[in-house]
């Protein structure tokens, strides 16, 4: 039997496959291919998936979180059960086994379905190596005599820390800003560190077959589903390959606006905040994500510095440079965060009454913005 595991990393198009391999679960597994649900609300919606339609006119309502995301819920798990205090099963997976139990579910469905091919796929197995790779072991033993393929995608850090530290402020998080301490932090984290965060798996898995993915490589192959079966020569089930647009990121000149948020207002105003800004998208006016610098060239320099053994060595297992453009790290972009800040507060400022709650307004109309790295840095940026 062969079993896949994507370990990874977080915000690489993870949620679309996810989503599309729930979806498709019967299709795969009259292939040979087995998405495991991992409790018993996942068993049932296979169960009732499959007293449905199972075609074109099944239906679309999103399906249950613990089977959508089952392999998330029981990477949580085993963290939980490792580390207690430190990773408490988040809220959205609420309701769980033990994760003894998860996996016992998972080789009840193998010894029923004969697959051969097993698929777990969770962003969240990122983070064993550094929590606590006792967890690596335990999946390898769980899995004695499978042909093991580990696959795991990484962007390039600095578009990818952008893009992480806005899914912290998703999560209600209050950090600092980038080059304002935050940087520092994931400088010790799997978030910057990609060998912390692999290394680990190869060490424990060491006969496992390594798929590594350059995230723009995954992107010009079509996105994360049509990557990820192509890449292991998987046939992929009638129907639409279009995919899933889930867990869709912030624009650059809100971050700041959501960040100071999440300090200012109560939880449930900063929530409704996030939650509208991301609804808002690209307002026009705004200048394209990818010209807008987020770091100051000190940053820059330090993180390309910092970040170069790291990618020698990732470019050794990979067995080429593993990023083609690893020089846009000490690039600084042409649009400075506080000009872009500034506007974005200016257009929502001018926004329709209702479309943000009263709270939410009176917020808006008194936050003051300040640069988190100087202005000079960039030709035409003031900081007022």
């Amino acid at each position: 039997m062969k079993l896949i595991l994507f370990i990874g990393h977080h915000k690489v198009g993870s949620s679309a496959l996810q989503t599309y391999l729930s979806r498709q679960a019967l299709p795969l597994l009259r292939q040979g291919i087995l998405y495991p649900a991992v409790e018993a609300q996942g068993m049932a919606t296979l169960l009732a998936l499959a007293l449905a339609l199972d075609g074109p006119d099944a239906p679309a309502a999103p399906l249950p979180v613990n089977f959508r995301e089952a392999h998330n819920a029981l990477a949580f798990g085993m963290m939980a059960e490792a580390s207690p205090a430190a990773h408490p099963v988040p809220a959205l997976h609420a309701g769980l086994p033990s994760s003894s139990d998860m996996l016992r579910t998972i080789q009840r469905q193998i010894e029923v379905f004969a697959p051969h091919t097993v698929i777990l796929a969770a962003e969240v197995f990122a983070n064993f190596g550094a929590v606590g790779p006792a967890m690596i072991t335990r999946l390898a033993e769980t899995f004695a005599g499978a042909e093991i393929h580990l696959t795991a995608t990484f962007r390039r850090v600095d578009d990818y820390l952008v893009s992480w530290h806005g899914q912290r402020l998703r999560f209600g998080q209050t950090p600092r800003s980038l080059p304002g301490g935050a940087l520092q932090r994931y400088f010790r984290k799997i978030h910057f560190n990609y060998r912390l965060m692999l290394e680990p798996w190869l060490d424990r898995m060491p006969g496992a077959q390594l798929r590594l993915r350059p995230y723009d490589q995954v992107l010009a192959a079509g996105g994360a589903v049509r990557d990820f079966l192509s890449g292991h020569a998987i046939d992929p089930p009638p129907g639409s390959l279009a995919e899933p647009k889930v867990n869709t990121g912030l624009h650059r000149a809100f971050i700041e606006i959501a960040r100071l948020g999440n300090r200012m207002l109560p939880p449930p105003e900063a929530r409704d905040l996030f939650d509208g800004l991301l609804r808002l998208g690209a307002l026009p006016g705004l200048p394209r994500p990818a010209d807008i610098e987020m770091f100051g060239s000190a940053a820059r320099a330090e993180m390309a510095a910092n970040f170069a053994p790291i990618h020698d060595w990732l470019s050794a297992r990979a067995g080429e440079a593993f990023f083609a453009d690893l020089a846009e790290i000490g690039r600084v972009r042409s649009v400075h965060e506080h000009a872009a800040n500034l506007t974005a507060r200016d257009l929502l400022r001018a926004m329709q009454p209702g479309v943000f709650s009263p709270v939410q307004t009176a917020f808006l109309a008194d936050l003051t913005l300040t640069p988190n790295f100087p202005c000079d840095e960039i030709q035409g940026v003031s900081p007022a």
